[in-house]
């Protein structure tokens, strides 16, 4: 393994963004991801232990309270961490081309991309391959709903609630309603918010 090999995935693996030419990253960092999604996507309902054993391979930590529905994609899988129960729904995509973060109680509704890279905005270094890439941190008991979009460098404070379809491109505090694109915060949770206990049916 060359040297350029290593400092390519130690760049990668680190907590800094940074910039790089997509072209200068080795095809063999995703390989191990590409087959483990394909295989865990092929799984039936109920081969709950399979699941389990592939996620242990692909993700850099997660535990045995870990749910994802296929179909699932990421990049490279090591730099991804779980650390507690989350639920991960249908069609969830997650560039982890830096390392994302997941604290426990997460709820993460169908077809939430959570994205660190990105592209430059200039287009001529776009077209050479230049692109951007910067961690993202979701702390405990988050809920994202369905189709939002997470980008690099952002974190999501514990307890937040992300509304259906946004766009987060800059951090949310916690115990905030926040919705929108580009996502802005709409209030703090209130004790209001929770549901009576006479009116949960089962």
């Amino acid at each position: 393994m060359s040297s350029r090999y290593l400092d390519v995935e130690n760049v990668i693996r680190g907590q800094e963004g940074y910039n790089s030419n997509n072209l200068h990253v080795p095809p063999e960092l995703k390989r191990n991801a590409q087959k483990l999604c394909w295989e865990y996507n092929q799984t039936g309902p109920f081969e709950t232990e399979k699941r389990k054993e592939i996620l242990q391979k692909l993700l850099g930590k997660c535990t045995d309270l870990t749910f994802i529905e296929p179909s699932f994609r990421c990049d490279y899988g090591f730099n991804i961490f779980i650390h507690g129960l989350a639920v991960i729904n249908y069609n969830c995509v997650i560039l982890d081309t830096s390392p994302v973060n997941l604290g426990e109680n997460i709820f993460i509704a169908p077809g939430v991309c959570i994205a660190c890279a990105g592209h430059s905005i200039d287009p001529t270094q776009r077209a050479e391959g230049i692109s951007t890439s910067k961690p993202i941190v979701i702390e405990r008991d988050v809920w994202i709903g369905a189709n939002a979009v997470i980008c690099g460098g952002v974190t999501i404070g514990q307890g937040s609630v992300i509304g259906a379809g946004s766009v987060v491109n800059k951090d949310i505090p916690p115990m905030s309603v926040a919705a929108g694109t580009p996502c802005r915060v709409i209030r703090k949770i209130r004790e209001s918010d929770k549901i009576k206990p006479e009116d949960i049916r089962f």
